[in-house]
């Protein structure tokens, strides 16, 4: 893992010890601080270890998810310590016994319910999508232009799919392929300009930069239901395709207006201005 951020974050106003993965862009954090929190335990390592015996007769892979680190300790040592990531650490709470713990547990059964409507009736994870932003502090016009951009890329993933291309690496193999050629970065040098780590990179983007990255994979999809590429490479050279063409707008419009169309500007930063979303 590299050894980007060691922090501390705040749980129920107590702390947890978390580091940042840049490679995997996921973060880590403290079982142990977590188990402490949740159970006031005196002892939360032997409760951990308790717990780790019961989730593998269960025949849970939690435990085997979970990851060791070198963490600060109480005493200012780094020492190794178990981590997991915010998936394996939601499901180690729902196996954790803590008024405490039950309004998570809540959260969570509300939004497995939630998935459920929505896998029946699709319309609503957009009226949910726009009340979240909504919430958020995003400008309205904001929220449409995004919820579009939602809209090309499922159309886009469904013609990968098609086509062939394998979800999750492959995935992210193209997309970065057709970032590349309009921004002139990769995902995770854009993330990085803008200050994120976990964020997605869309929510951070300016209106322009959104219709950028859309024209971008609208024209993939294009290119690609024209030339039906009959396997991965071939798929990869047409994002590159794609991606150009938003490329050659960024730079015309950049050429007119004499300003980067890229902004280091992230939503914390937009959203204190509503304006800028819109611009």
């Amino acid at each position: 893992m590299a050894k980007k951020d060691s922090s501390i974050a705040l749980f129920h106003k107590n702390q947890v010890r978390r580091h940042w993965d840049e490679e995997n862009e996921l973060w880590y954090f403290s079982i142990i601080d977590v188990i402490a929190i949740l159970t006031e335990s005196v002892n939360p390592r032997k409760y951990w270890s308790v717990l780790k015996t019961r989730l593998k007769k269960e025949k849970s892979e939690v435990a085997t998810n979970c990851s060791r680190l070198k963490l600060m300790a109480s005493d200012g040592k780094m020492r190794i310590t178990d981590v997991a990531n915010t998936e394996v650490i939601l499901r180690l709470i729902q196996s954790i016994p803590s008024p405490k713990a039950e309004p998570l547990k809540l959260w969570l059964a509300k939004i497995g319910y939630e998935r459920i409507e929505e896998t029946e009736d699709p319309e609503l994870a957009f009226d949910r999508a726009m009340q979240t932003y909504l919430r958020k502090g995003y400008s309205k016009e904001w929220v449409n232009q995004r919820l579009k951009t939602i809209e090309v890329r499922k159309e886009l993933t469904d013609e990968w799919k098609e086509k062939g291309v394998k979800e999750g690496l492959e995935f992210a193999i193209l997309t970065d392929e057709i970032t590349k050629a309009w921004a002139e970065r990769s995902v995770k040098s854009y993330k990085k300009f803008k200050g994120l780590k976990k964020e997605n990179l869309r929510d951070n983007m300016t209106n322009l930069e959104l219709v950028l990255n859309m024209l971008a994979e609208a024209t993939t999809i294009e290119i690609s239901k024209e030339k039906k590429p009959e396997n991965f490479y071939q798929s990869k050279k047409i994002a590159q395709q794609g991606g150009h063409v938003a490329g050659t707008a960024r730079k015309e419009i950049e050429q007119k207006t004499g300003k980067s169309v890229i902004s280091s500007k992230n939503a914390k930063v937009l959203k204190n201005s509503k304006q800028d979303l819109i611009q």
